[in-house]
């Protein structure tokens, strides 16, 4: 047999008992999920920002650059809710490299599934803890969601995962957003299908129960660009991008329409300084059109401690083992300039 079981892993509730979130943090995530979700249903005219790391790969450094966001939070809090990204599972285009933390705590050693699901819960519950932020994680396994459920205000379902059944319906059970990226083909229409079976209720097998879903009427569009059939990568968050996507949602007849434009990925062809103009540039469209502005709720942003990025142990603090990201003083000076142009 070509699979090997190694062990049998603790079950969710099994983690977040010997790891639990304390009621005073509860109603900290409580207050949280509010005031997201009502950005997101167009009760509140902040605009959220989903920006970190494009992978968290080390405790000490994460926490740093939370702690540092946190100090910017309260300058912007009138004008923007700023969800951390840790994100603990990454998705490989190949299956090779680097998984996230969830496989590898240390990505200098081998794989340990066990002490991967530890560790990203005690990561984000630190986060909360020392905070107050409630951070977003992206959901490469639908199955591993619930170990982080009570501490996520934010989930992402990637370019490559955006087809798949498991994620739809696992989705249609959440209460918080949930951004469905466009697929790596650009393909709006698999992009609506999957925000349309999100908000629809569902019954399905999950961790071995049959479950039935509500349907997540938070569930919307993250464009992150395409590549095309010669691997060029073609952005999708201009003006004429956005009215397209403003008609499909209208098609749809999708409830609460919203966008998250991914800054960085296939929109900036991976040129991660691109970011900050990018951002401007959408800004600038909801400034000229009042259905793109209502319809445009955030961005995601790759950020670090450190410009560039690195390989697996060149040992540089703060700076990407995956994808670029923005340095600290750079993504300081966006988020007080975007404060200013929302």
């Amino acid at each position: 047999m070509s699979m090997e079981f190694i062990r049998k892993l603790p079950i969710p509730q099994e983690i977040k008992k010997e790891y639990p979130l304390s009621v005073a943090f509860e109603l900290v995530k409580e207050q949280r999920d509010r005031e997201i979700r009502d950005v997101f249903t167009g009760a509140s005219d902040k605009i959220v920002l989903i920006i970190g790391p494009c992978s968290a790969d080390r405790e000490d450094a994460v926490m740093e650059y939370i702690h540092r966001l946190a100090k910017v939070q309260e300058q912007v809090k009138d004008r923007i809710i700023i969800i951390p990204r840790i994100y603990t599972n990454k998705p490989r285009t190949n299956g090779t490299g680097y998984k996230g933390m969830v496989h590898q705590p240390d990505p200098t050693k081998a794989e340990d599934m066990l002490e991967g699901l530890i560790s990203i819960r005690k990561l984000h519950r630190r986060a909360i803890e020392e905070t107050g932020f409630t951070c977003a994680d992206e959901m490469l396994y639908p199955e591993n969601y619930r170990y982080l459920s009570d501490l996520l205000s934010y989930v992402a379902v990637g370019a490559r995962s955006v087809e798949d059944q498991q994620h739809r319906l696992t989705v249609s059970g959440m209460g918080i957003p949930a951004g469905m990226k466009n697929p790596t083909s650009g393909d709006l229409s698999v992009m609506f299908n999957s925000i349309y079976a999100a908000q629809s209720s569902h019954t399905f097998l999950y961790r071995g129960w049959e479950v039935h879903t509500d349907g997540n009427p938070l569930t919307h569009a993250i464009l992150r660009g395409s590549v095309n059939k010669h691997g060029e990568s073609l952005p999708n968050y201009h003006y004429e991008d956005l009215l397209l996507t403003q008609h499909f949602y209208a098609e749809k007849g999708l409830v609460n329409p919203a966008v998250i434009v991914d800054t960085n990925h296939a929109n900036s062809n991976k040129q991660y300084l691109e970011q900050p103009r990018i951002a401007s540039e959408v800004l600038h469209c909801c400034r000229h059109n009042a259905d793109i502005k209502n319809m445009v709720k955030g961005f995601m942003i790759e950020s670090y401690l450190v410009d560039g990025a690195q390989k697996v142990g060149d040992g540089v603090f703060g700076k990407s083992i995956t994808d670029p990201c923005l340095g600290w003083e750079k993504t300081e000076d966006l988020i007080l300039r975007m404060a200013e142009m929302v």
